[in-house]
This record gives structure tokens, sequence and C-alpha cells, in this order.
């Protein structure tokens, strides 16, 4: 007697949701101070890092935030503000989050198709991802985008991230002649094969260093974040982490047991920013736990996070090296986006080779990018770089006069004091500590 799978329809999934779809309320009446999103929903894996980082895509910044998944429905309050610190009044923004979190932007073709792009997860219909990780080293952009531009490539945007003496980074590129996507298999091979060779350096270990290229789609932040912790970048050994960030901003984090619900409580206190909450979220989902209730606040400068979790297993955290282990790579999610000294944002006219002048110029004078991103709007390049010197301190600022001369006359040159301090005073909320380029690759690739 035949016998076969049985039939499963490949709609059953998002039966729930179309029973039951996602109620999306932005509200700019109830506080005087941001704006209030909530959303209610069925609960499914992955959600609260979905929402999350649908929000912090847009450039808003989550100040309070409650969370309750216990069960079978998500219910979250957000107060959000824009970068300034204001109320979301943008008709546009407000239309976008209710789309996007709403039921077209759970269905297959609802929120790809809306508006041209998703923000934050970018097509590459003209362009190659190259994904790069490998040993830090000062110069180590500069060499990385000089092969590019020996090659004939043209970097139209990227991200980097450095920690732990280690380097990711997320390159968009595409053929300067045609400004199509590179995919012919010969030249692929022989810019993997450079590349790796300037990643490895002096080391013999051919897994020191890693190159993958992507035609599809990626969310960069996501993306930097998966590499590095595959990259066991949390295992540095600490001396960097004593020598590289002041201890104001040294996160304070534990575990403790909720007996009388079965949770792990992680609580995180640490100097407020941008993306922290996405950057935490992330990483609790790619270790797999699921966040089942967690509050969000912003006290001044300071930032308190707690998390009720446990594993996807249904386990809790009772294993020291567990604990440890998730402590790390909390400590290591924080502070890949902390940036302390100098940055410097660059504008100028788009073209060829831009960015392998002026990392070059960086190099020459002495300078190490520890941050760095890189984008293109129209035909201007706008780009940012945090640097220290090539010892890992801070930069002397007759360097950074000497640099405004050499190149201030052929490109537009900004530079910022990042506060070390967390008490330090800032003109606007997160303008000198972080950079938005969601909004801008958005307008690029839209």
């Amino acid at each position: 007697m035949a016998t076969g799978w049985p039939y499963f329809d490949p709609e059953y999934e998002n039966l729930s949701i179309r029973i039951n779809p996602p109620r999306v309320s932005v509200d700019n009446t109830t506080c005087t101070d941001c704006t209030l999103v909530q959303v209610d929903s069925v609960n499914r894996p992955g959600i609260l890092l979905e929402v999350v980082q649908i929000l912090t895509d847009l450039d808003l910044v989550i100040t309070k935030a409650y969370i309750s998944s216990d069960g079978g429905w998500f219910m979250d309050v957000f107060h959000v503000t824009d970068p300034h610190g204001n109320k979301v009044t943008d008709s546009k923004t407000i239309d976008y989050i209710e789309k996007a979190l709403g039921p077209k932007g759970h269905t297959a073709n609802g929120l790809k198709t809306w508006a041209g792009q998703k923000i934050g997860v970018h097509s590459m219909g003209d362009h190659t991802a190259i994904e790069l990780i490998g040993r830090d080293r000062p110069g180590l952009l500069s060499e990385v985008s000089a092969v590019l531009a020996n090659l004939h490539i043209n970097v139209v945007a990227a991200e980097v991230w450095t920690h732990n003496r280690r380097v990711a980074c997320v390159v968009f590129v595409n053929d300067d002649t045609t400004c199509r996507a590179v995919d012919d298999p010969s030249r692929l091979s022989a810019m993997e094969e450079q590349l790796e060779n300037i990643l490895r350096g002096c080391e013999a270990d051919e897994k020191a260093a890693r190159t993958n290229f992507s035609m599809g789609f990626t969310h960069i932040d996501r993306r930097l974040h998966q590499m590095m912790f595959a990259d066991r970048d949390y295992e540095g050994g600490g001396l960097e982490v004593e020598a590289d960030y002041s201890p104001l901003l040294k996160p304070k984090i534990t575990i403790d047991r909720c007996e009388e619900k079965g949770y792990s409580v992680v609580s995180v206190r640490c100097k407020d920013r941008s993306k922290l909450m996405f950057d935490i979220v992330c990483t609790l989902t790619d270790m797999q736990y699921v966040v089942f209730h967690a509050t969000i606040s912003s006290d001044g400068p300071h930032a308190s996070q707690e998390y009720y979790i446990r594993h996807m297993d249904g386990c809790t955290l009772d294993a020291v090296a567990e604990k440890e282990r998730v402590t790390k790579c909390l400590e290591a999610a924080i502070r890949r986006r902390v940036s302390e000294g100098i940055s410097l944002e660059l504008c100028a006219k788009d073209r060829v080779g831009l960015l392998s002048e002026v990392t070059r110029v960086l190099r020459e004078n002495g300078l190490s990018v520890t941050r760095a991103g890189v984008t293109t709007v129209g035909k201007k390049a706008m780009n940012v770089f945090y640097v220290r010197d090539a010892s890992g301190n801070p930069v002397d600022m007759k360097t950074i006069e000497g640099l405004r001369k050499e190149i201030g006359q052929r490109m537009l040159l900004n530079v910022k004091k990042v506060p070390t301090s967390a008490n330090a005073p800032e003109t606007s909320r997160w303008a000198k500590t972080s950079f938005f380029f969601g909004s801008l690759l958005g307008r690029f690739l839209a």
C-alpha cells in the first residue's frame, strides 16, 4: 500500500494572523514628551526582535517599553521619540509603522513591496554584499578599500565594527562601469582571495579571516552582531576591555532566578544610547532565548533593562558557565556600538576610489578606524569614522587640524568629540554617539 506525507497548507502558518490580525496604535496624545506605540498580536518566535528592529531602523529612540508575551498573545507598549527627543509627528513615518507592524507587514509581499524597500533590509538587485571578518589592525580599512578600487569595484555603502581586536564589516559594492552587481565567478573569486590575504595578514590560520558574498538581502546591524557572535569576539580575554573602555561605560549585568514563574531574570544597567534595546534583544534571540516579559527605562544618562527569559527548550539559566557566557555576550553586544574619542563626518561628491583615498589619508596621519559608516545619497558620499591613534589612544587635536588642512579643500569635514563621561552634555540626544544610516540607506536603495 502506497503511503505519502500528509498535505500541509503553506498558508497554515499565517492562519492565526489572518484570524487575529495585529493591532497597532500610534498615540501622540497620552504623553506630553513622547509617542506611544502599542502592538497587540498573536505571539510567535522572533516577534519582539522584529518590532524593535523596525522601530530602530526608523531612527526612533526607545525611552521606555513594557513587554508581555506569556501565552499566546504579544502585548507591547513602546515610548519613542525621534533622535532629537521630540514626538514622532511625521505622517509618513507613522503610516510606515502602522503598515510594517500591522497585518500587511506579515504577508509575503506586503511590506517588502511597500514604498519600494523595507527599511533596514536592503535588496541587493544592483549591488553585491561582502561580509568580512578578521583580526583588526591599524590601516586595515584602507587596505581593503584599496583592493576594491584596484579591482574596479565601487563601494556604495558599508558599516564597520571593531571589538576585542576583531573587525566585522558589511560592504555593498557594484561594478564601477556598469553600476550593476558583481556576479562574475572569476571576479568574485579574485576579490575573495585578495581580501582574505589582506584580512589574514601574517597569521597562518586560515580561519583567522573570512569573506562571504551575498546577492540576496541582509539587515546590516543584525548581520554584524551575528558575524561577531559567531567569531566569538566576546572571548577577548579582558585585556582590551580595561584599556579601551571607560569604567563609566562598563555595563552592569546580573542574572537571577524568578522562582514563582520559572524565569531567569537578566538585568542590564549601562550608559543609555540609541539601539541599545535592539542590540540586547538581537543577542538574546541569536542565543535562542525567548523574552516573555521585559521593562525598559531611561534614567537620565543611564538605561535600565530587565528581561524575563527562558531558553527555547524551556530551561532557565541555572548553570554558572552558561550565566557567564550570556553575560559576556551581552557585554560584547553593548560595546560593539560604543565609541569613545573623535568622530569624523565627511561629505563629498561620490566617485570611484573615494573611500580608498579617505582611508589612506587617515592611515598616513596615524589614525586607526574603530567604527565606520559609509553611504551614498544621490551623488553625495556621506562617511562617518570613529578614530584613535595607531596605539589606541585618544587623537591629538594637532593631528586633526593637519587632516582638516589636507582634505578640507576637497570635502566637507565635521569633527565631533564623543563624550567619555556618562554625564557629559550633548547638544542633541544622540547626534554625537551614533549615526543613522537606516533612513539614508532607505532613501538610497528605494
